[in-house]
């Protein structure tokens, strides 16, 4: 790990770096548009802090900014439309602003055949970096400052030595108590279907002393909500195993909850399962993704374990958490899934009884061993599977709602949403609505009186 670590000489270079820029900068505006995943939220959160460092005040209205960068996703086809749709937006204001600076960075930045198409497609994206170069952000501005014309930042490196692991540099966290902490970056899985090694590089971890201290200044802080990240979150090498990361991260006292995201089930030990029932402070939600019930899918997924496998760690799951939430992904219509491979996924949904699955259509992903295989589902297919899954998930995801009728849940609430209604979330990440006013980052008590299939409804009892 150490040879990925960027050197404390380097952060104080960036540092002198955004000194330097901050008169030039001041009162100007920035704004950050995010798009895929938690990691990208808390990628957005570290460039945030290091604009706010470079002397720009942050504003959420693209309107107000002269400064927008695009944070994308690459996971899906959609995800990647989506952000150059929002790119795009600003090309009659580039042409009435002038000094308008619109850059591009995250995954899809990371790829060379999309970064060709913004070069050619997209003149007025002024500049692009790619996933690691976050803590270069002061330095990034001092260039944009001074360029005649477009540049990027982006690591060639293969996948063995691309990545770094960087501390020191500041985070402009979105909210005052939920919080993202990454535990580490990368991954090293090379599932067939997937970019995520390609755009952010090999497996590195986080000292487990650098992720400690992060999570026990947020618990000082008033923080109540910590979600350790990780695009393979549970093959935490820094220092100690992940669960015993975790069940440090939640042993600091007071009434706090710590949560992780995500987990490969051919990591997920039963050391892991024991540290959520036994460690009051860790959640009690286990998003662990199969994305097929069928063993040949997932050999030709890459997922390196059986559905036997799979079933038998989600039974020991809920063995031992009594009151624990299995969430899931699946994917649907992987090239050369059969109607009798898709069958062994549903009767995999219905054997396990998930609360919710997260499902997607297959995305073919350029890079990916995936995109070459013979036999790409139709899409029409694909779409009859999604909705076929759908509907059993919803009379299962129902079915387990019902039985928090009359129960009394502990939630952390989230204030007022959108609908003028107080809502939270549980342990097991339910989201639940109530009839008093609880503010945000408060922790209330909540007698369950109506459950829907992804939402439950109550009195506060305190």
């Amino acid at each position: 790990m150490s040879g990925c670590v960027v050197p404390e000489s380097e952060i104080a270079r960036q540092y002198s770096i955004a000194e330097s820029v901050r008169p030039m900068v001041a009162g100007t505006k920035a704004c950050i548009i995010t798009f895929g995943c938690q990691q990208n939220e808390a990628d957005s959160e570290r460039i945030a802090g290091a604009l706010r460092l470079c002397g720009y005040e942050m504003t959420e209205s693209p309107d107000e900014a002269k400064l927008i960068i695009i944070n994308t996703c690459a996971v899906r086809e959609h995800a990647e439309i989506r952000a150059l749709s929002e790119a795009g937006q600003f090309k009659n204001r580039k042409e009435r602003e002038r000094d308008l600076k619109i850059g591009l960075c995250g995954c899809m930045a990371q790829q060379a055949h999309r970064r060709e198409q913004i070069y050619k497609s997209y003149p007025y994206v002024d500049f692009v970096f790619g996933t690691d170069m976050h803590h270069r952000v002061p330095e990034i501005i001092k260039t944009m400052l001074g360029a005649k014309k477009r540049f990027s930042f982006i690591s060639e490196k293969p996948h063995g030595e691309f990545g770094v692991v960087s501390e020191g540099m500041p985070v402009l966290r979105e909210s005052g108590y939920r919080a993202w902490v990454s535990a580490m970056y990368g991954c090293d899985n090379f599932c067939t279907y997937c970019v995520v090694p390609h755009a952010r590089g090999h497996e590195r971890s986080r000292a487990k002393e650098d992720v400690l201290y992060e999570a026990k200044s947020l618990v000082e802080s008033g923080y109540k909500d910590i979600t350790l990240l990780g695009q393979n979150v549970n093959s935490y090498k820094g220092g100690c195993s992940f669960a015993e990361l975790l069940d440090a991260a939640a042993s600091f006292g007071g009434e706090y909850r710590v949560r992780f995201m995500t987990s490969h089930p051919k990591d997920a030990s039963s050391e892991l399962v024991d540290v959520i029932a036994h460690n009051p402070n860790v959640a009690h939600h286990f998003h662990l993704p199969v994305q097929s019930g069928a063993d040949r899918v997932l050999k030709l997924m890459n997922r390196r374990y059986t559905r036997a496998q799979y079933v038998e760690k989600a039974r020991e799951i809920k063995e031992k958490i009594k009151d624990v939430s299995l969430t899931t992904d699946i994917i649907c219509g992987f090239p050369g899934e059969t109607d009798a491979d898709f069958e062994q996924t549903l009767s995999l949904v219905r054997e396990i009884g998930f609360d919710m699955i997260f499902t997607f259509i297959y995305s073919p992903r350029p890079g990916t061993a995936a995109a070459k295989m013979e036999g790409q589902t139709p899409r029409a297919v694909s779409n009859a599977r999604f909705a076929a899954l759908s509907e059993a998930e919803n009379a299962i995801a129902q079915s387990i709602n019902d039985k928090y009728l009359g129960k009394t849940l502990r939630v952390l609430s989230d204030g007022m949403n959108k609908n003028g209604v107080y809502a939270g979330r549980s342990t097991q990440n339910k989201i639940v609505t109530f009839d008093k006013p609880v503010p945000a980052g408060e922790f209330t008590n909540v007698k369950i009186i109506t459950a829907g299939g992804y939402a439950l409804s109550g009195e506060v009892t305190e």
